[in-house]
């Protein structure tokens, strides 16, 4: 019952908040949010056989004709979709992809874009769990802390401890003042950690506790599921994480 409420509760927040922005509907299981002059959020859906259908965010980058995209829809099918929609209609090139960990709802389309060409890194936990797992992995990886630059736009991906995952990162854009804090952080409807079978409960509070002290500025906070904001959604979770 409370994961059927958990879920329900993310289809809300969703809804809402794209109500708010200027949408675009790609299909019937991906939209884009317009959350900035130079950034999308991306939400697909997916129909699981055990929890129905609920959304799963990811972040697109812009700068001039080129993109970074952070997270991939769950599907090789939805993530070409995906991309045939920013090079197509929007007229971008997806030149980079950042995971925030190594689950399907961050990397499930990562083999397509490594055979599109698009240059693939992450943190080297989550290249080493995808190794030992015997999937595709990304090319370029980093331990604590990655700068890369989308022109003049710089993005930087660190890694703060084990949470949602043992190899979640935080993506922090500062000309947007974004940060794509992926699963590790749960939207204000959340009423719990979620999935956290692939983590580690007591070091939780102490990663989301670092990334507040490190990000006190963030304009938005997306987090991978469910309704983003500001920092309110990493206090939340600290609260969460906290009462366990």
């Amino acid at each position: 019952m409370r994961t059927i409420i958990f879920l329900l509760c993310l289809l809300i927040a969703s809804a809402n908040y794209a109500q708010t922005y200027t949408q675009i509907k790609v299909n019937n299981d991906i939209t884009l949010v317009k959350i900035a002059d130079n950034a999308f959020i991306h939400i697909s859906y997916t129909n699981d056989p055990k929890f129905g259908r609920f959304p799963s965010n990811g972040l697109i980058l812009i700068n001039n004709n080129v993109a970074f995209l952070f997270d991939t829809p769950t599907t090789i099918t939805q993530t070409k979709e995906l991309i045939d929609f920013i090079t197509d209609s929007l007229k971008l090139k997806i030149i980079g992809f950042v995971p925030n960990h190594w689950h399907n709802d961050c990397t499930g389309g990562l083999d397509y874009l490594k055979k599109i060409g698009v240059k693939t890194y992450a943190n080297q936990l989550t290249i080493d769990i995808l190794k030992q797992k015997g999937q595709i992995y990304p090319d370029g990886g980093f331990k604590d802390s990655l700068q890369l630059f989308l022109g003049d736009k710089e993005i930087l991906c660190y890694y703060l401890g084990a949470a949602h995952s043992m190899d979640n990162i935080v993506v922090w854009i500062p000309s947007e003042k974004i940060l794509f804090a992926g699963c590790m952080a749960k939207s204000t409807h959340s009423t719990n950690l979620g999935n956290t079978v692939d983590g580690e409960l007591k070091t939780y509070p102490i990663t989301i506790k670092k990334v507040i002290d490190k990000f006190p500025y963030a304009k938005m906070v997306i987090p991978g599921h469910g309704n983003f904001g500001g920092i309110e959604l990493l206090t939340h979770t600290l609260k969460l994480s906290k009462s366990l």
